[in-house]
């Protein structure tokens, strides 16, 4: 379990059937196995602090070469003058097989003009990991507050970083998420920062540009 800061539609993004988390949060990326559970949590700079914006059990883990090539991806390939839903694309790397240097493709972890931004390069490419998920919750701006005596059980603090627990531990707010049927494997409501997904991440703190 995470804080989201910034909720574009990017990372995690849950468009075209699948929620993903290809860039960002290499920590959770690195270490997350397969039937494992990701839970993004609000916060303060989203004014939802408590509230779940998703969570997704993890059903798939590629590379990053392996999510370019795939088709069945190929509509998560950022289209930079498309709509929104397109624009936030997070299909961005693969490597040049000439030099297997990073290629990052026009997206919202580009410079402002679209060329590549070499800091989220390094920050993202540092794990060569993405995860998908076929069985995930996403709120965005509908994000339900969680009843505070089920973050107090498992002793969830709003910070920095992420919090690992036992699947066991989770068994009741897992439940209570799972009572959202309406939201289960489609986007219940916009991400919250969706009215600027045609700005890009600095990839320093939360600047944009």
């Amino acid at each position: 379990m995470y804080v989201v800061d910034r909720d574009f539609g990017f990372a995690p993004n849950p468009f075209h059937g699948t929620c993903t988390l290809a860039t960002c949060k290499p920590p959770i990326r690195r270490h997350a196995q397969l039937g494992d559970w990701v839970v993004g949590m609000g916060g303060r700079r989203l004014k939802n602090t408590g509230h779940c914006v998703y969570a997704m059990r993890v059903t798939q883990v590629v590379s990053f070469n392996e999510y370019w090539a795939n088709e069945t991806f190929f509509d998560k390939r950022p289209v930079r003058n498309g709509s929104r839903v397109m624009m936030v694309g997070d299909n961005i790397y693969h490597r040049n097989q000439c030099d297997q240097d990073w290629i990052q493709v026009d997206c919202h972890h580009s410079l402002s003009d679209g060329s590549p931004n070499p800091l989220n390069i390094t920050k993202d490419t540092r794990v060569d990991r993405v995860l998908i998920s076929r069985e995930f919750f996403y709120f965005g701006t509908t994000a339900p507050l969680v009843p505070a005596e089920l973050l107090g059980r498992i002793g969830f603090k709003n910070k920095i970083g992420h919090l690992k627990f036992d699947i066991e531990e989770c068994t009741d707010l897992l439940n209570w998420i799972e009572s959202y049927k309406q939201a289960k494997n489609r986007v219940a409501g916009d991400p919250c920062d969706f009215n600027q997904s045609e700005k890009r991440y600095s990839g320093r703190a939360s600047g944009l540009s």
